[in-house]
């Protein structure tokens, strides 16, 4: 089999050696989020009633996702390879597990993943494991997230660690990268301020669920952050959901959620109530099709609208 090597530089200082990640050939970087200081709450248990067993760190945070094209490749035959050179790396695996063993639904929406359809996870056919490695500078986390859909493979990839002297990502195809958006108060700003529009797009619902998940969302911080350097902005936060149901139904619970990310603001951010509102769009606005559920999950979200007019 044809494999593509991944070199990531940024997850070891040049003294350590760096983690080369082999992918099959038709491995493409779909999504990347970088934060420096980052905090992770890394999964070691299956999900249980009274909450989530986490490994919580601070340090330097990556999280890739990948797509593996027309792969037909399992869930484990992704996973096996990329588990045994972490292990050659020097990592200690804390847990693995496969979808209903790790908690199936509730795990899904318990941990942090990059949205669809960058990432895309079959709730009935993903895999999961956690890994640790000591150095000499501090501890390095690294989890990996395996799932598929009818034609490809999706791997999410998440590090969190001392920072590195290289902060750059190489993938020996020479296909362009392709970046999300930097998760920074700036790049936030930039697109509030230059598109009108931003999705908050680490938020976590359950279907049909108005509640916002548990745990720190990095773009509510930076929303917070830009805020609170516009005391005179003001902003809608407005709810989306997929086609399931009826669209009364589905505009209510999008109003919904949009007012938890809203109390969210308020309670924990300390943002004044002034500055915002909520509204419901209910499936009447879509970012994709609702025919596949990757399209569906994206569809599901909460958006952020900058009102002011100067």
């Amino acid at each position: 089999m044809t494999l593509v090597r991944v070199l990531f530089l940024a997850f070891l200082p040049a003294s350590a050696g760096a983690v080369t990640l082999e992918l099959p050939a038709s491995a493409n970087l779909q999504s990347e989020v970088s934060e420096s200081p980052g905090t992770y709450d890394m999964p070691v248990a299956p999900w249980r009633v009274d909450g989530m067993p986490v490994l919580s760190h601070e340090g330097a945070f990556r999280q890739q996702a990948w797509l593996i094209e027309g792969s037909g490749l399992t869930t484990a035959q992704i996973l096996l390879p990329l588990r045994d050179q972490l292990s050659e790396a020097g990592f200690e695996v804390l847990f693995e597990c496969r979808a209903d063993g790790c908690g199936g639904f509730d795990f899904r929406f318990s941990t942090r993943v990059i949205p669809a359809p960058d990432m895309h996870v079959d709730l009935g056919d993903f895999r999961y494991l956690a890994a640790e490695r000591n150095r000499s500078d501090g501890t390095e986390l690294v989890s990996l997230l395996i799932s598929r859909s009818a034609q490809a493979g999706h791997v999410q990839i998440t590090r969190i660690g001392p920072p590195a002297e290289a902060e750059t990502d190489r993938v020996t195809t020479g296909a362009p990268l392709q970046r999300a958006e930097s998760a920074s108060p700036e790049a936030l700003a930039e697109r509030l301020e230059t598109r009108g529009r931003a999705v908050l797009s680490d938020l976590a619902f359950e279907i049909g669920s108005a509640q916002l998940g548990a745990g720190s969302f990095g773009s509510l911080s930076e929303l917070a952050t830009y805020l609170a350097l516009h005391p005179e902005r003001r902003i809608a936060l407005v709810g989306h959901t997929d086609s399931v149901g009826a669209l009364e139904n589905n505009i209510a619970l999008s109003r919904r959620r949009a007012g938890s990310v809203l109390e969210r603001l308020a309670t924990e951010h300390g943002v004044p109530r002034r500055q915002m509102e909520a509204e419901g769009m209910g499936y009447l606005a879509p970012l994709s099709s609702n025919l596949t559920e990757a399209g569906r999950e994206s569809n599901r979200r909460v958006e952020v609208i900058l009102l002011s007019t100067r």
